[in-house]
């Protein structure tokens, strides 16, 4: 199969692959959030209760790190929790400026209950692959994951390779103008 301006094989297999890596993630995303839904959580709501279980009280940049969203969003997910009573943030003593995260007994109650089945869910979704496929998609999930942290955008997808068109001219004219 060609590709519409791409005439290196390499960078072909790299689309068809993250083409294929986009599908199964949505795949198996769409097995698993029914229930979570159900529970009333996201993927990231669960994500974070998930990962104060394992990992004790977090901060926000902390939790933004294990979760993989950005300081806004996760402001607005800890909100949420909050709100349902699933978190409670607290101030360290020693540093009133460090806030932690952590989860309240009806929080922790909620994600001792929600987990496992959650797990086995994922489980299930990957049920196509051996654990020796699971275990080389993993590694391979990992390379891929570090090589692509490292690598950097050259230049914009679009416009002149200077950057010069997201400097655009601001200026309005006299005859642009709209008087009250």
């Amino acid at each position: 199969m060609t590709m519409h301006g791409v005439t290196d094989p390499a960078i072909a297999a790299a689309v068809h692959c993250y083409v294929k890596l986009l599908r199964a993630s949505k795949a198996v995303a769409a097995r698993v959030e029914p229930r979570l839904a159900g529970a009333g959580l996201t993927l990231t709501q669960l994500g974070v209760l998930e990962a104060i279980l394992h990992k004790g009280p977090l901060t926000h940049r902390d939790l933004g790190r294990k979760v993989l969203t950005s300081a806004g969003n996760m402001t607005d997910v800890v909100d949420k929790l909050e709100a349902r009573g699933l978190v409670l943030r607290v101030r360290a003593a020693d540093d009133r400026r460090q806030v932690r995260v952590e989860l309240t007994p009806p929080g922790q109650a909620l994600i001792e209950d929600v987990f496992p089945r959650h797990a086995a869910d994922i489980a299930q979704a990957m049920g196509g692959l051996t654990g020796e496929e699971l275990t080389q998609l993993g590694d391979l999930l990992r390379k891929l994951g570090m090589a692509a942290a490292q690598a950097v955008p050259e230049r914009p997808l679009a416009g002149p390779a200077d950057g010069s068109h997201l400097l655009a001219d601001r200026s309005i004219s006299n005859e642009d103008r709209s008087d009250p």
